[in-house]
């Protein structure tokens, strides 16, 4: 059953078109992703599906209750943003709509919270369409994505990993049409260049042409009819060459080769000591006393739920506190969500170079790897959106004289595009990175090692955050396993009691004596 369509649906930004969309239909059970580029729709599309605001053109009929989750929540002095966006969650399901149209649900949550929500989801009956950066978010729920770009909707089936599978087919098949024009192109132009060649040699008179056939037709006459033949043969290749379908290049990423400073010296060598520091804020206790070191070129993720210290950690380091030693070769950017480091009347390009010894070529380049492209890089910094500040901030980070980053809540503002650029320039960058996020891919695809925030306590990891999440499920498989023997155990020792209750002897107290060791080394952790 249909659930909603939409028609010749057209939208404008004052005089921009925003986007021009044929058909849009949502079936029963759907579940939708709906990606782009920031500030490429996304949110006003999902208005005008809810019918809170009105396209100029266009028509949307729903045929079931329909549910927004809108991308600007209350803000809530007593909650966090995980409570209030599961207040909001909860409000909604309460009122069982047939669909449900999200934007961004995960924003600002933890990862507790976002797994709450997808549980939610997952089995949730009825049909969704969500808005969100988050690629490990869109991989578990849903079953078909919506990219919007340039104005235009393309439907992909399977989740986000196949969708960038198809994507990725995509681009092999261009690349392909690409080297097949290119090939056309220039045999074409070959062939046309000689046959100009030979028109223009035909102005001598040929050596097979005996005197008296030039007597009786004469050279003039002779030479101007082939050269005007060959001229003719030209103009047609020419024509072929301009009505050749043109196919465009696919952008190639450059490469980032880029010196740090104290390169030679600073791999894999301890550039930070933490010895028994605490985290306490006021009368509250974050963490209990930690001690961990870091090395040169460590990729290291901070994780933990909202309000358990990450920041507060992050910030130690960078002011040094008590119990934090940091090695003279280490220069420390640092990244947060204020963007106070950019000056709103300079342009991109301006911001960046300004605290970077890089060459310029290379700051283009890793602003094209941001998607800053061409003359982009003039733009001021006062035009752009909230994404492209991050972005810019990010760059001008990325290329200063530093050779350690930290980083707080990066991804934060990042459409999924962007923050795979981020990923990819973390993933070539020689030096150290210390960065706290909730972006679960993000941290997949970055992070060597993990610093692990839970229950006041701050525990490493030396390993991917895949190994991490692998290591606690066999952490829980092995505590659901001795909960399983403790009860058996504690069955026993019952069945023996009420026996020994009844009928004493030895044999039966021994029994009794032997489970009571096995419960004991089992509650100790002893095999």
């Amino acid at each position: 059953m249909m659930l909603l369509e939409a028609l010749n649906v057209k939208h404008y930004v004052k005089d921009r078109l925003l986007f021009e969309i044929e058909r849009l239909a949502i079936y029963e059970n759907d579940r939708i992703g709906l990606v782009g580029k920031n500030g490429s729709g996304k949110t006003t599309l999902l208005n005008i599906l809810a019918k809170k605001i009105s396209s100029e053109q266009g028509s949307v009929l729903c045929r079931a209750q329909c549910g927004l989750l809108p991308q600007l929540k209350r803000i809530d002095a007593i909650k966090s943003g995980g409570e209030v966006t599961q207040s909001y969650m909860n409000d909604l399901f309460s009122k069982a709509p047939k669909l449900l149209l999200a934007d961004e649900p995960t924003t600002h949550l933890d990862r507790e919270h976002i797994e709450w929500l997808e549980k939610k989801l997952s089995q949730w009956k009825g049909a969704f369409v969500i808005v969100s950066h988050d690629r490990a978010f869109l991989d578990a729920l849903c079953t078909t994505i919506w990219e919007m770009d340039e104005g235009k909707i393309k439907e992909y089936k399977g989740n986000y990993s196949d969708y960038l599978e198809q994507k990725e087919l995509e681009r092999r098949r261009q690349q392909s049409a690409y080297e097949q024009y290119e090939k056309k192109k220039q045999a074409l132009e070959r062939a046309l260049e000689l046959k100009k060649q030979k028109a223009e040699r035909a102005t001598k008179a040929p050596k097979k042409v005996s005197r008296s056939e030039a007597n009786i037709m004469g050279t003039k006459p002779y030479f101007a009819k082939k050269q005007k033949k060959l001229q003719k043969t030209a103009k047609a290749m020419e024509t072929r060459l301009e009505k050749l379908e043109k196919v465009e290049k696919i952008k190639e990423t450059a490469p980032i080769n880029m010196s740090l400073p104290h390169e030679d010296t600073f791999q894999d060598r301890i550039i930070i000591r933490v010895e028994e520091v605490t985290g306490v804020i006021g009368q509250r206790v974050l963490w209990e006393k930690t001690s961990f070191h870091v090395r040169g070129g460590d990729k290291l993720a901070v994780i933990g739920p909202n309000g358990s210290g990450k920041t507060t950690l992050l910030k130690k380091m960078i002011h040094r506190d008590n119990g934090i030693v940091i090695s003279p070769i280490v220069k420390i950017g640092y990244f947060s969500q204020n963007l106070d480091i950019l000056e709103v009347e300079k342009s991109i390009l301006e911001n960046v170079q300004s605290t970077s010894k890089q060459e310029e070529t290379l700051i283009r380049t890793i602003l094209a790897r941001l998607h800053f492209f061409r003359d982009d890089v003039y733009k001021p910094i006062g035009v752009l959106s909230g994404g492209e500040r991050v972005k810019v901030a990010l760059a001008k980070l990325f290329v200063s004289d530093v050779n350690t980053l930290i980083l707080d809540e990066p991804t934060n503002f990042l459409d999924i595009e962007a923050a795979r650029a981020l990923e990819s320039l973390l993933q070539e960058y020689k030096g150290t990175v210390i960065f706290a996020s909730h972006d679960r891919r993000f941290i997949e695809n970055v992070a060597t090692k993990m610093l692990v925030i839970q229950d006041k306590v701050i525990q490493w990891f030396d390993g991917t955050y895949q190994q991490y999440e692998q290591h606690v499920r066999q952490k829980d498989r092995h505590a659901d396993t001795q909960a399983d023997q403790r009860l058996l155990l504690e069955t026993k020792m019952s069945e023996v009691l009420s026996r020994l209750s009844m009928e004493p002897s030895e044999e039966l107290e021994k029994e009794f004596q032997l489970l009571l060791e096995k419960k004991r080394k089992l509650d100790k952790g002893i095999n």
